[in-house]
């Protein structure tokens, strides 16, 4: 089978064998933001053409093609969910040649009844519950809308998303921060000194501020203010997190650089860590699949 991961600005396919086990691979732009309206079959099968002429004739796929803005919207799923609950979710998309699965993503609300969303993100968490097997655990995927899931009995039972690495982005770049701060290399101290501001008072908007006064004071150098701003808002979002979940120890899953950060800011506050390799999605299509009798 094929597994197709196609988000907003990349598309990473999974040619999938016996067992899960990956034997092509391809990761390439094209998101889906670039498919002009009808272009999906097109697109697909430009990508995966060569897999498909030897033979191949299912497949899984999952991310924002699924949304609103890609080729078919797929309802979310309640939480709790696993493979099986996922699977009976998919939804069917006509396609010649080849019988495709649309993976649902995920919904969950919290304690005040907000809703919460995620898609792509579900087949990693599911490929990651069933490496820990029954036990319960706090899982932590960082990136530009952070998530943090329940994973119980190998089913996202519940999770919350933090828009941590966009409000870097658009602070860093769009308010007066940006002109106390240069481009430059992580400074690690700074970072460290921005996690530990997040656990004292004044609430995140106030320490905002002081990343400027700490600057007009002379405090703060600004080769150090980004890194600063990074420690800032990753503490704050952990903070809230632990607060929540009660973690003591986190599943981290993530690209090197940014699991490196995450993985000392949660050093700073108390939680012990577990990496996991980020490149789970392949595994999370093959147990749906599984549960779709395609594996």
């Amino acid at each position: 089978m094929i597994g197709v991961d196609w988000g907003t600005t990349s598309l990473r396919a999974y040619r999938l064998g016996a067992g899960g086990a990956v034997t092509d691979r391809l990761d390439r732009p094209g998101g889906i933001l670039t498919v002009p309206e009808g272009g999906f079959p097109a697109a697909l099968r430009e990508a995966i053409g060569a897999w498909l002429a030897a033979g191949e004739t299912r497949i899984l796929l999952c991310g924002m093609v699924g949304s609103r803005q890609g080729w078919v919207e797929a309802p979310y799923l309640r939480c709790p969910a696993g493979p099986e609950e996922i699977a009976a979710a998919t939804v069917a998309i006509p396609f010649d040649g080849a019988e495709i699965r649309l993976v649902p993503g995920l919904t969950t609300e919290d304690a005040s009844g907000v809703p919460d969303v995620m898609r792509g993100e579900e087949t990693k968490l599911i490929a990651l519950a069933d490496r820990l097997g029954a036990a319960g655990a706090i899982a932590c995927m960082p990136g530009t809308h952070s998530k943090w899931a329940r994973l119980e009995a190998g089913r996202v039972a519940t999770f919350t998303t933090h828009m941590t690495g966009e409000a870097f982005a658009a602070i860093s770049q769009n308010t007066i921060l940006a002109r106390t701060s240069i481009e430059g290399p992580d400074v690690p101290a700074a970072f460290a000194r921005g996690v530990e501001r997040a656990r004292q008072p004044g609430g995140l908007l106030h320490h905002l501020f002081g990343a400027r006064t700490l600057h007009l004071m002379d405090r703060l150098r600004q080769e150090e203010t980004r890194s600063y701003l990074s420690g800032l808002l990753i503490g704050h979002e952990i903070a809230a997190a632990v607060a929540e979940t009660g973690a003591t120890q986190v599943e981290l899953v993530g690209a090197e650089g940014l699991a490196s950060l995450y993985a000392e800011a949660l050093a700073l506050h108390g939680v012990a860590v577990r990496r996991h390799d980020p490149d789970l999605v392949a595994a999370g299509l093959h147990h749906v699949a599984r549960s779709l009798r395609w594996a």
